[in-house]
């Protein structure tokens, strides 16, 4: 074992030491038939939030609260502990007089994180610390594992991580982030709504992967005999769907992708994929700008955030500048001067650009050139756009450079937010982009898509002129907590188990 297992193994007996005092506890309760574990229900009538906020008209009055024990001050014959609920603490007075010998007894075995029923009158102490007089206390559940460092708070970022529910008992702010994700995510279906969308729910098992580049994972549905791909996209179901007669649809849904982890990426995720008939990706970027504002409004309360500590004005209008000419202004190398992959070969090696296996091309090396030297750059809120065709297979041609499509992506503080594109509806050409995809594959390129006969037939049906965007949600909520990795915005993100 290294030192790390070592320390766990350790820390695991001095849990086992206090658990098993705590289980002879719960067998003296059990034995007097008082198990608390036999208690199927619990009528509070308030939460802590509720009785301090409302303590002028409370004050004297009976509640009923309920919650975590997160603190205890015996004192002989009186004593105080504090709750934790749902929405925050609040503290009571516990006594020999009010409760009786026998209970009183009882209550001062309790322990930090057991679950107690408190009913009492509301009222202030010396301190002037709204309180509840506790009358009746009933255990509702015991704790049978102790809480880490005597409840000082954990700080280990990797169990934090494995262990969410104990990380949400004692870091109340990690709880207000999840708060803030559902609001966030409730406000973006606010917006879409009102915007006349129409919010649907596509497959997650699909026999081809498609709508993305990325690399799927690969599962097997024993009733049909059949491999199939866990989504990297909700893309091709959504515009089946635009084709099918909706004129605007939306899907907030997991991802998952086989693919590097690190403070950015997380294996499943979760995105808003929402397309629109008769509108191009100029509307996207306003409905990008729109959603970006309006989450920020509702979680942080102003449009101006700050991240990690830059200062980031969400309500402006967002800067927009080709990829082509941000990357001339980082790297000094104008792409509308250099027409072959060969002359595009010759100034990455020259600008010591790796190349990677079957990026041969101008569109790819422009795309490298642009995360080379651009990307970290990109502070303000600025729209990239219009990407080379060999990274947008989805995407439609420019009018004016068939080497171009109409597609952008969103960038703030350094990081990717969004992508979005005046869809392709030509079913001949995608056929063809497809067949590239295919080719790509061929040749090493497990990124690469897969041909989908019928996405073409549903493109031969007809899809008119469409908008479509794609936003991580994840990653907008690490902009609107300030946090620094997605795995502080994941309830559960995917961790190595910690013995092999």
């Amino acid at each position: 074992m290294n030192e790390n297992e070592n320390n766990v193994v350790e820390q695991e007996q001095d849990v086992n030491r206090l658990m098993q005092v705590r289980r002879e506890k719960l067998s003296e309760l059990v034995n007097a038939g008082k198990n608390p574990f036999d208690i199927t229900k619990f009528d509070r009538t308030h939460t802590s939030k509720k009785v301090k906020d409302n303590y002028e008209e409370l004050e004297q009055k009976d509640v009923t609260v309920a919650g975590r024990i997160i603190a205890k001050r015996i004192m002989g014959k009186a004593s105080f502990c504090t709750i934790q609920d749902s929405e925050g603490k609040i503290q009571s007075y516990v006594s020999t007089n009010d409760l009786g010998e026998e209970k009183y007894k009882e209550f001062k075995t309790y322990d930090i994180g057991d679950i107690v029923g408190i009913t009492g009158f509301v009222f202030k102490t010396r301190t002037e610390e709204i309180s509840v007089h506790a009358k009746e206390m009933t255990l509702l559940s015991k704790s049978l594992r102790p809480l880490p460092e005597k409840f000082h708070g954990l700080k280990d970022m990797d169990l934090r991580y494995r262990q969410r529910y104990i990380d949400l008992i004692v870091n109340p702010e990690v709880k207000e982030t999840f708060i803030k994700r559902s609001n966030i995510i409730n406000e973006i279906r606010k917006v879409l709504d009102e915007k006349g969308y129409l919010e649907v729910e596509t497959p997650i098992l699909n026999t081809i992967s498609g709508g993305a580049t990325a690399r799927p994972f690969i599962t097997h549905h024993n009733t049909l005999d059949l491999d199939m791909y866990l989504r990297i996209a909700t893309e091709l179901n959504l515009k089946r769907l635009i084709v099918g007669g909706y004129d605007k649809v939306y899907e907030i849904g997991r991802i998952f992708r086989n693919e590097g982890m690190d403070i950015r990426h997380n294996p499943e995720f979760t995105t808003i994929e929402l397309y629109s008939a008769y509108e191009d990706y100029n509307g996207m970027m306003d409905i990008t700008e729109e959603i970006f504002r309006r989450c920020a409004e509702r979680v942080c309360g102003s449009a101006k955030i700050t991240y990690q500590g830059t200062e980031v004005d969400l309500g402006k209008k967002w800067k927009r500048v080709t990829m082509i000419e941000a990357v001339k202004e980082a790297s000094g190398v104008d792409f509308t001067n250099i027409n072959t992959d060969e002359e595009a070969i010759k100034i990455a090696k020259e600008k010591q650009i790796e190349i990677p296996k079957g990026k041969e091309t101008r569109g790819h090396i422009i795309s490298l050139f642009f995360d080379e030297f651009v990307e970290k750059t990109l502070v303000e809120p600025t729209f990239i756009y219009d990407y080379p065709i060999e990274i947008s297979p989805l995407a439609k041609k420019k009018k004016e450079d068939q080497r171009l499509t109409q597609r952008f992506e969103a960038f703030i503080c350094g990081r990717e937010y969004g992508n979005a594109f005046s869809e392709l509806n030509d079913p001949i050409d995608q056929y063809e982009r497809f067949k590239e995809e295919i080719s790509a594959r061929e040749n090493g390129d497990d990124e690469a898509g897969m041909m989908d006969e019928d996405y073409i037939s549903a493109l031969e049906i007809g899809l008119p002129p469409t908008g479509g965007l794609g936003i991580g949600i994840d990653r907008l909520v690490m902009l609107l907590t300030d946090s620094a990795s997605i795995r502080d915005v994941l309830l559960f993100p995917t961790m190595k188990p910690l013995f092999n």
